[in-house]
């Protein structure tokens, strides 16, 4: 759902454990990349990796961002996470309170759009 001309969105990512997830939340937040990111604990992961079938406690955040911002959180998160391969994946928002997704988007700046610098 489109909120200030920006498709709002929710992306997941996993963390190994609360500190990392803190510091990654508090990170894409103060960046401006994202407008809330909710840390999720107790999740329990399946998964193949390296041939194996690996399980993991880890903690999930749920970030709260628009489309435009992904290519800069995208990289952002790369650089903070202790993963050598994160889990990212953005889902568009279908629609929701019209307040709160406008919320997100005047939360949220992309360096450079608009001739601004992200702040």
């Amino acid at each position: 759902m489109s909120a200030g001309g920006d498709t709002v969105v929710a992306c997941l990512c996993t963390c190994p454990d609360q500190d990392s997830a803190r510091r990654i939340a508090a990170a894409l937040v103060e960046d401006r990349l994202a407008a809330c990111v909710n840390l999720l604990p107790g999740v329990h992961s399946v998964y193949r990796w390296h041939d194996a079938v690996e399980h993991a406690d880890e903690v999930l955040l749920l970030v709260k961002t628009t489309r435009a911002a992904l290519p800069a959180l995208q990289s952002r998160l790369l650089a903070l996470h202790p993963y050598e391969l994160p889990e990212l994946f953005a889902v568009e928002c279908a629609g929701g309170l019209p307040a709160y997704l406008g919320w997100i988007a005047d939360n949220v700046a992309v360096a450079g759009a608009n001739g601004d610098e992200g702040d």
